[in-house]
């Protein structure tokens, strides 16, 4: 199933009434069909803000996700649309619009807190959509963050552990949305820019003794800082007067207040940026829309049981389901590339060989792009064990084929003879030489006869010795020839049947040391690939860890300069035992 372009937003998790999260099959098959790299945004915030407004305008279109104009939350559970990229070529846009938080009607936090968990969770980008200001009140509003790590686990591991420090390694990027702005970006009587008016929105103040009160003021601060390293701000006007609003998706760019139409466009400039990151996991994976396809279930699946989705086994999950289908998917590429070029006969096993290499190279190819976290090569293992085995099913094949078209050729060409043989013709003085001349003619029409196959020699063989007992009996009863001249006759017989044997027998050891040569370049080719992408791999992990360093450093210099020097020695510890991990460097097992 190849993906096609969406002309609308689908459902894809749905909210029943009674709050219960359900995946929709549907959108979770186009989702699944997209085999490209998928950038993810999904914007999050309360109902009646204006979200699904900024996805149309992400996806380029006036309408799709529903505006709505009355104070009923339009969007319920998770809408998506997939449309191609604009900016990066082989890519695909996600688009996630997501239920309105705190809607009066709903009045379920916990059901908030899982929609803006899988959010974060799906997502590369996260828009956070708010009104009016970046005060007190708008950043406690968004409590959420600090729930995360009741609804998100990192590690596997059965002991408590504080999972906080690693979240910015596979966190989105944050993009805070600021709705009917109408303050002036001022700070110290000097104008500034939206992301600096959200880094001074997010200062922490210096706790005395135990105020509880600040330590409620800091801590969504802290864990925005913490778990969104990567931070953008955008104000945006007022649209257009309260009477236009109320018919937004009739209006056009003209209707609407210039600010706000070119604030609307910096953001999407910026959101659709060309450099802007497709969807990462742990372990700096990029993920296509067939990976997310395939992972969402999995997160669903465990909250509907009641369990809190750890990234961990998620991926351990992903990878079990994704590697199982790319050997499937490799072995048929290689047996639809092995049909079309084997439809000939091949004369010698080299020649089957060399279609075989190609066939297998490419295989593998198949194989490490659709794969990932394969670290002890046992899916690898499968497919050069499943590829050897395909092999020598088409070596069978051909030898079949061959067999069977060499002894059509040879009940062709002896039809004459075996009624002669038949109607005892042969069986006169002077009749060996006429049989021995006849066979003699069949055996160069056959040798003449082009594309026999790899069993040629060994049918002709077969065929001669089965004639031998017939030639020995026309030879006895041929009274032309002297005794002495029947045993000369049975001698060069008996020893064109040994040269012939013995050629047989050497093409046969060929074909046999080329099928070990096949096995040790296939091993070779394994190696060779496996060690190119677990190098592609490393370089993954390496600039993903120093993604991570260096956000802790700018954090940490933050602390520094705010005066939290203990946060900042905190971060330092973390700084550390970052840059003790090495990240893989070599297989740690052998392909056969």
């Amino acid at each position: 199933m190849a993906f096609v372009p969406m002309k609308a937003p689908v459902c894809l998790i749905e909210n029943t009434e009674s709050n219960e999260l359900h995946v929709n099959q549907g959108a979770l098959e186009i989702l699944q069909a997209i085999q490209q790299p998928v950038v993810v945004v999904a914007i999050v915030g309360l109902y009646r803000t204006g979200k699904s407004f900024l996805m149309n305008k992400l996806a380029g279109k006036h309408t799709g996700f529903p505006l709505g104009s009355s104070i009923q939350s339009e969007t319920k559970g998770i809408w998506m649309w997939c449309v191609p990229h604009p900016n990066k070529p082989n890519h695909t846009l996600v688009l996630l619009d997501t239920e309105g938080l705190g809607d009066v009607e709903k009045g379920d936090q916990k059901n908030d807190n899982w929609i803006f968990a899988l959010a974060v969770l799906f997502s590369s980008i996260l828009v956070y959509n708010s009104m009016g200001t970046i005060n007190n009140e708008a950043v406690q509003s968004l409590q959420y963050v600090t729930e995360m790590s009741k609804y998100i686990k990192v590690k596997s591991e059965k002991k408590d552990s504080d999972d906080s420090a690693e979240f910015a390694r596979f966190f989105p990027s944050f993009v805070w949305a600021v709705r009917d702005f109408t303050l002036e970006l001022v700070l110290n009587g000097k104008p500034i820019k939206p992301d600096e008016y959200l880094e001074n929105s997010l200062k922490l103040k210096q706790v005395a003794g135990n105020s509880k009160g600040i330590e409620s003021y800091n801590l969504p601060r802290l864990c925005i800082r913490s778990y969104f390293p990567t931070r953008r701000c955008f104000v945006f006007e007022r649209p257009a007067s309260a009477s236009k609003m109320r018919k937004m998706e009739t209006l056009t760019d003209a209707d609407l207040d210039p600010d706000f139409v070119s604030q609307t466009q910096d953001f999407c400039r910026y959101i659709l940026d060309k450099n802007g990151r497709a969807k990462i996991i742990k372990g700096g994976f990029t993920m296509t829309g067939q990976m997310l396809g395939t992972l969402i279930p999995i997160y669903v699946d465990t909250i509907r049981s009641g369990s809190v989705p750890c990234l961990d086994n998620a991926i351990s999950a992903l990878a079990q389901i994704q590697n199982t289908a790319a050997v499937q998917c490799a072995i048929s590429h290689y047996k639809e590339q092995m049909e079309k070029m084997t439809a000939e006969l091949f004369e010698s096993q080299k020649n089957l060989s060399d279609v075989h290499g190609h066939c297998e190279r490419e295989a593998i190819k198949v194989f490490m792009s659709k794969s990932f976290k394969d670290d002890d090569q046992l899916f690898q293992e499968e497919l050069g064990n499943s590829l050897k085995k395909e092999y020598e099913s088409y070596c069978l094949k051909q030898e079949d084929r061959s067999r069977e078209y060499c002894l059509s050729l040879l009940k062709e060409f002896c039809k004459d003879v075996e009624a002669k043989i038949k109607n005892g013709v042969y069986m006169k003085p002077g009749g060996y030489q006429d049989y021995r001349s006849d066979l003699q003619h069949i055996v160069k029409k056959y040798g003449e006869s082009p594309k026999k196959g790899m069993k040629a020699d060994i049918v002709l063989l077969e065929f001669l010795k089965e004639k031998e007992e017939i030639g020995g009996s026309i030879l006895k009863a041929d009274n032309a020839m002297t005794e002495q001249e029947k045993q000369i006759q049975m001698e060069q017989v008996k020893k064109e049947s040994m040269e012939r044997e013995a050629s047989a027998a050497r093409e046969a050891q060929r074909a046999l040391e080329q099928r070990l040569v096949d096995q040790e370049k296939a091993h070779q080719e394994h190696m060779n690939q496996y060690m190119e992408k677990m190098e592609q791999e490393r370089q993954a992990a390496m600039e993903e860890q120093s993604r991570l360093i260096d956000s802790k450093l700018r954090e940490q210099k933050e602390f520094l300069q705010e005066g939290f020097n203990q946060r900042a020695a905190d971060l330092n510890r973390q700084i550390e035992e970052l840059k003790k991990r090495k990240p893989p460097s070599g297989p740690r097992c052998v392909v056969m």
